[in-house]
Protein backbone atom coordinates (compact mmCIF):
# COMPACT_ATOMS: atom_id res chain seq x y z
CA UNK A 1 0.00 0.00 0.00
CA UNK A 2 1.35 3.43 -0.93
CA UNK A 3 1.14 5.93 2.39
CA UNK A 4 1.90 8.86 0.09
CA UNK A 5 0.51 9.56 -3.64
CA UNK A 6 1.05 12.28 -5.74
CA UNK A 7 -0.11 13.21 -9.28
CA UNK A 8 0.61 16.01 -11.45
CA UNK A 9 1.81 18.43 -9.28
CA UNK A 10 1.85 22.19 -10.31
CA UNK A 11 2.58 25.02 -8.37
CA UNK A 12 3.92 28.42 -9.80
CA UNK A 13 4.80 31.37 -7.85
CA UNK A 14 4.49 34.41 -10.29
CA UNK A 15 6.51 33.59 -13.20
CA UNK A 16 8.51 30.80 -12.06
CA UNK A 17 7.15 27.43 -12.35
CA UNK A 18 8.13 25.52 -8.67
CA UNK A 19 6.35 22.28 -9.10
CA UNK A 20 5.88 21.07 -12.99
CA UNK A 21 3.22 18.17 -12.93
CA UNK A 22 5.47 15.88 -10.11
CA UNK A 23 4.61 12.36 -9.81
CA UNK A 24 5.79 10.21 -6.50
CA UNK A 25 4.31 7.51 -4.41
CA UNK A 26 5.75 6.72 -1.41
CA UNK A 27 4.91 3.06 -0.12
CA UNK A 28 4.36 1.85 3.41
CA UNK A 29 7.22 1.14 5.88
CA UNK A 30 9.87 2.53 4.00
CA UNK A 31 12.65 5.17 3.92
CA UNK A 32 12.31 7.14 1.46
CA UNK A 33 14.72 9.88 0.29
CA UNK A 34 13.47 13.08 -1.61
CA UNK A 35 16.63 14.25 -3.23
CA UNK A 36 17.46 17.51 -4.59
CA UNK A 37 19.28 20.38 -5.05
CA UNK A 38 18.29 23.24 -2.69
CA UNK A 39 16.11 25.66 -4.80
CA UNK A 40 14.10 22.44 -6.62
CA UNK A 41 10.89 22.14 -4.82
CA UNK A 42 11.45 19.52 -2.07
CA UNK A 43 9.59 22.14 0.93
CA UNK A 44 6.94 23.17 -1.50
CA UNK A 45 6.16 19.93 -2.02
CA UNK A 46 6.32 18.92 1.63
CA UNK A 47 3.42 22.25 2.42
CA UNK A 48 1.09 20.98 -0.21
CA UNK A 49 1.12 17.50 1.47
CA UNK A 50 0.68 18.97 4.76
CA UNK A 51 -2.68 21.08 3.38
CA UNK A 52 -0.45 24.36 4.17
CA UNK A 53 0.04 25.39 0.07
CA UNK A 54 -2.32 25.67 -2.27
CA UNK A 55 -1.01 23.84 -5.75
CA UNK A 56 -2.13 24.95 -9.05
CA UNK A 57 -3.21 21.78 -9.92
CA UNK A 58 -2.83 18.16 -9.00
CA UNK A 59 -3.81 15.50 -6.75
CA UNK A 60 -2.25 14.24 -2.85
CA UNK A 61 -3.76 11.41 -1.38
CA UNK A 62 -2.27 10.55 2.01
CA UNK A 63 -3.30 6.31 3.41
CA UNK A 64 -5.80 6.76 0.47
CA UNK A 65 -7.28 10.29 1.60
CA UNK A 66 -7.48 12.99 -0.69
CA UNK A 67 -5.37 16.37 0.57
CA UNK A 68 -7.37 20.11 0.33
CA UNK A 69 -5.90 22.97 1.21
CA UNK A 70 -6.61 24.52 4.81
CA UNK A 71 -7.87 21.36 5.78
CA UNK A 72 -5.83 19.28 8.17
CA UNK A 73 -7.92 16.27 8.29
CA UNK A 74 -5.31 14.21 6.64
CA UNK A 75 -2.35 15.62 8.62
CA UNK A 76 -3.98 13.05 11.44
CA UNK A 77 -1.92 10.30 9.46
CA UNK A 78 1.17 13.03 9.41
CA UNK A 79 4.37 13.52 11.98
CA UNK A 80 6.12 16.98 10.84
CA UNK A 81 9.85 17.78 11.35
CA UNK A 82 10.88 21.73 9.53
CA UNK A 83 14.11 21.74 8.90
CA UNK A 84 14.46 24.71 11.64
CA UNK A 85 12.17 23.71 14.14
CA UNK A 86 10.97 25.96 16.89
CA UNK A 87 10.03 25.60 20.35
CA UNK A 88 8.75 27.02 23.66
CA UNK A 89 12.14 27.59 25.20
CA UNK A 90 11.45 28.21 28.51
CA UNK A 91 9.66 24.25 29.05
CA UNK A 92 11.62 21.36 29.92
CA UNK A 93 10.92 18.09 26.99
CA UNK A 94 8.57 16.66 29.10
CA UNK A 95 6.72 20.12 29.52
CA UNK A 96 6.51 20.28 25.67
CA UNK A 97 5.38 17.06 24.31
CA UNK A 98 2.43 17.38 27.49
CA UNK A 99 1.71 20.54 25.98
CA UNK A 100 1.60 18.78 22.55
CA UNK A 101 -0.31 16.12 23.31
CA UNK A 102 -3.21 17.71 25.29
CA UNK A 103 -3.19 20.44 21.84
CA UNK A 104 -3.85 17.17 19.92
CA UNK A 105 -6.96 15.74 22.02
CA UNK A 106 -4.76 12.66 23.38
CA UNK A 107 -5.35 10.84 26.21
CA UNK A 108 -3.99 12.26 29.69
CA UNK A 109 -2.32 8.99 30.51
CA UNK A 110 -0.71 8.16 26.63
CA UNK A 111 0.36 11.67 26.76
CA UNK A 112 2.67 11.02 29.66
CA UNK A 113 3.50 7.38 28.72
CA UNK A 114 4.31 8.14 25.05
CA UNK A 115 6.20 11.23 26.23
CA UNK A 116 8.67 9.08 28.27
CA UNK A 117 8.95 6.43 25.40
CA UNK A 118 9.85 8.55 22.92
CA UNK A 119 12.25 10.66 24.76
CA UNK A 120 14.17 7.55 25.70
CA UNK A 121 14.06 6.57 21.80
CA UNK A 122 15.63 10.14 20.80
CA UNK A 123 18.27 10.31 23.65
CA UNK A 124 16.52 12.59 25.70
CA UNK A 125 15.34 10.76 28.71
CA UNK A 126 17.91 12.19 31.16
CA UNK A 127 17.54 15.85 29.93
CA UNK A 128 15.24 17.62 32.47
CA UNK A 129 16.35 21.24 31.31
CA UNK A 130 15.07 24.11 29.83
CA UNK A 131 14.71 23.27 26.01
CA UNK A 132 16.25 27.13 25.50
CA UNK A 133 20.17 25.60 26.26
CA UNK A 134 19.66 22.79 23.54
CA UNK A 135 22.00 22.28 20.71
CA UNK A 136 21.14 21.80 17.24
CA UNK A 137 21.25 18.69 17.38
CA UNK A 138 19.16 17.99 20.82
CA UNK A 139 16.02 20.17 19.11
CA UNK A 140 16.33 17.83 16.20
CA UNK A 141 15.92 14.99 18.47
CA UNK A 142 13.42 16.25 20.26
CA UNK A 143 11.51 17.73 16.78
CA UNK A 144 11.35 14.01 16.16
CA UNK A 145 9.48 12.90 19.06
CA UNK A 146 7.40 15.77 18.94
CA UNK A 147 6.41 14.66 15.44
CA UNK A 148 6.26 10.46 16.44
CA UNK A 149 3.99 11.68 19.29
CA UNK A 150 0.24 10.32 17.82
CA UNK A 151 1.67 7.67 15.92
CA UNK A 152 1.88 8.81 12.53
CA UNK A 153 1.39 6.56 9.59
CA UNK A 154 4.11 9.14 7.59
CA UNK A 155 6.80 10.59 8.71
CA UNK A 156 7.65 13.79 7.38
CA UNK A 157 11.14 15.56 7.63
CA UNK A 158 12.11 18.55 6.01
CA UNK A 159 16.32 18.32 5.33
CA UNK A 160 16.89 17.16 9.46
CA UNK A 161 20.73 16.70 8.68
CA UNK A 162 21.43 20.17 7.02
CA UNK A 163 22.89 21.91 9.61
CA UNK A 164 24.58 18.96 12.10
CA UNK A 165 27.99 18.09 12.49
CA UNK A 166 28.72 14.46 11.38
CA UNK A 167 28.02 13.28 15.07
CA UNK A 168 24.51 14.90 15.05
CA UNK A 169 24.21 13.42 11.45
CA UNK A 170 24.87 9.96 12.48
CA UNK A 171 22.30 10.14 15.76
CA UNK A 172 19.36 11.70 13.51
CA UNK A 173 19.98 9.12 10.69
CA UNK A 174 20.14 6.64 13.19
CA UNK A 175 16.69 7.74 14.95
CA UNK A 176 15.09 7.57 11.66
CA UNK A 177 16.77 3.87 10.55
CA UNK A 178 14.68 2.74 14.32
CA UNK A 179 11.48 4.63 13.87
CA UNK A 180 10.67 2.45 10.09
CA UNK A 181 8.72 -0.31 12.15
CA UNK A 182 6.36 1.93 13.72
CA UNK A 183 5.83 4.49 10.84
CA UNK A 184 6.72 5.21 7.21
CA UNK A 185 9.88 7.78 6.96
CA UNK A 186 9.92 10.56 3.99
CA UNK A 187 12.88 13.11 4.16
CA UNK A 188 14.10 15.76 1.66
CA UNK A 189 17.81 16.01 1.45
CA UNK A 190 20.77 16.80 -0.73
CA UNK A 191 23.04 15.30 1.00
CA UNK A 192 23.44 11.89 -1.09
CA UNK A 193 25.68 9.99 1.62
CA UNK A 194 22.45 10.25 4.06
CA UNK A 195 19.87 8.69 1.82
CA UNK A 196 22.56 5.65 0.62
CA UNK A 197 23.08 5.08 4.68
CA UNK A 198 19.39 4.53 5.62
CA UNK A 199 17.06 4.84 2.52
CA UNK A 200 15.09 1.77 0.95
CA UNK A 201 13.70 3.72 -1.71
CA UNK A 202 14.22 7.55 -3.34
CA UNK A 203 13.11 9.84 -5.58
CA UNK A 204 15.08 12.69 -7.74
CA UNK A 205 13.82 15.90 -7.99
CA UNK A 206 14.85 18.68 -10.50
CA UNK A 207 13.27 20.91 -11.75
CA UNK A 208 9.60 20.18 -10.13
CA UNK A 209 9.29 16.83 -11.77
CA UNK A 210 10.65 13.75 -10.81
CA UNK A 211 13.36 12.28 -12.77
CA UNK A 212 13.55 9.00 -11.45
CA UNK A 213 12.56 7.30 -8.77
CA UNK A 214 12.69 3.48 -7.05
CA UNK A 215 14.38 1.47 -4.69
CA UNK A 216 17.78 2.22 -3.81
CA UNK A 217 19.31 -1.13 -5.46
CA UNK A 218 17.17 -0.35 -8.83
CA UNK A 219 18.60 2.92 -9.47
CA UNK A 220 21.93 1.42 -8.55
CA UNK A 221 21.56 -0.77 -11.77
CA UNK A 222 20.70 2.14 -14.16
CA UNK A 223 24.36 2.24 -14.58
CA UNK A 224 26.74 -0.88 -14.55
CA UNK A 225 30.30 0.97 -13.24
CA UNK A 226 31.49 4.37 -12.52
CA UNK A 227 34.46 2.93 -14.24
CA UNK A 228 37.74 1.22 -13.21
CA UNK A 229 40.92 1.37 -10.93
CA UNK A 230 44.07 -0.24 -12.78
CA UNK A 231 47.16 -0.41 -10.22
CA UNK A 232 50.43 -1.37 -11.87
CA UNK A 233 53.14 -3.32 -10.05
CA UNK A 234 55.55 -0.85 -11.17
CA UNK A 235 55.79 3.19 -10.37
CA UNK A 236 56.39 4.70 -13.62
CA UNK A 237 54.87 2.38 -15.83
CA UNK A 238 51.15 4.25 -15.87
CA UNK A 239 53.00 7.56 -17.18
CA UNK A 240 53.26 5.55 -20.44
CA UNK A 241 49.60 4.40 -19.87
CA UNK A 242 48.66 7.77 -19.25
CA UNK A 243 50.50 9.52 -22.43
CA UNK A 244 48.73 6.59 -24.79
CA UNK A 245 44.80 6.72 -23.23
CA UNK A 246 44.34 10.46 -21.98
CA UNK A 247 40.96 9.29 -20.40
CA UNK A 248 43.11 8.13 -17.74
CA UNK A 249 43.38 9.88 -14.82
CA UNK A 250 46.18 9.53 -11.64
CA UNK A 251 45.21 8.08 -8.07
CA UNK A 252 48.61 7.11 -7.18
CA UNK A 253 52.27 7.00 -8.18
CA UNK A 254 50.91 3.71 -9.80
CA UNK A 255 47.16 3.44 -9.59
CA UNK A 256 45.05 5.54 -12.00
CA UNK A 257 41.11 5.36 -12.83
CA UNK A 258 39.44 4.84 -15.90
CA UNK A 259 35.92 6.58 -17.21
CA UNK A 260 35.13 5.65 -20.66
CA UNK A 261 33.44 3.00 -23.05
CA UNK A 262 34.22 -0.44 -22.53
CA UNK A 263 35.63 -0.29 -26.47
CA UNK A 264 38.61 2.13 -24.33
CA UNK A 265 38.54 -0.31 -21.64
CA UNK A 266 39.72 -3.20 -24.06
CA UNK A 267 42.22 -1.31 -25.42
CA UNK A 268 43.49 -0.28 -22.83
CA UNK A 269 43.67 -4.00 -21.55
CA UNK A 270 45.42 -5.33 -25.21
CA UNK A 271 47.87 -2.48 -24.50
CA UNK A 272 49.09 -3.75 -21.30
CA UNK A 273 49.08 -7.38 -22.28
CA UNK A 274 50.64 -7.07 -25.82
CA UNK A 275 53.40 -4.34 -23.49
CA UNK A 276 53.68 -7.16 -20.59
CA UNK A 277 52.89 -4.38 -17.49
CA UNK A 278 52.38 -5.99 -14.87
CA UNK A 279 49.35 -5.35 -13.08
CA UNK A 280 48.70 -5.44 -9.10
CA UNK A 281 44.96 -5.36 -9.47
CA UNK A 282 41.75 -3.79 -12.21
CA UNK A 283 38.65 -3.27 -9.87
CA UNK A 284 35.74 -2.16 -11.24
CA UNK A 285 33.83 1.35 -9.08
CA UNK A 286 30.39 0.48 -8.11
CA UNK A 287 28.19 3.08 -9.20
CA UNK A 288 26.70 5.61 -6.28
CA UNK A 289 23.68 7.64 -5.73
CA UNK A 290 25.83 10.76 -6.33
CA UNK A 291 27.36 9.68 -9.71
CA UNK A 292 23.54 8.70 -10.81
CA UNK A 293 21.92 12.30 -9.16
CA UNK A 294 24.65 14.13 -11.48
CA UNK A 295 24.30 12.14 -14.41
CA UNK A 296 19.88 13.11 -14.43
CA UNK A 297 19.50 16.38 -12.89
CA UNK A 298 22.81 17.86 -14.96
Amino acid sequence: MDVLTIQNLKKNFGSKDVLRGLDMSVPEHCIFGFIGRNGAGKTTTMKAVLGLLKPDSGQIHVMGEKVHFGQTRTNRYIGYLPDVPEFYSYMTPLEYLNLCGAVSKMNKSDIVTRSKELLAQVGLGGEHHRIKGFSRGMKQRLGIAQALLNQPKLLICDEPTSALDPAGRKEILDILLAVREQTTVLFSTHILSDVERICTEAAFLKDGKITMQGTIAEMRNKRSSDGFIIETEQQGTDNTLIKVFGELTRKSQNTFVFHGSEERLFAIMQYIVENRIPIQRIERIEPTLESLFLEVTK
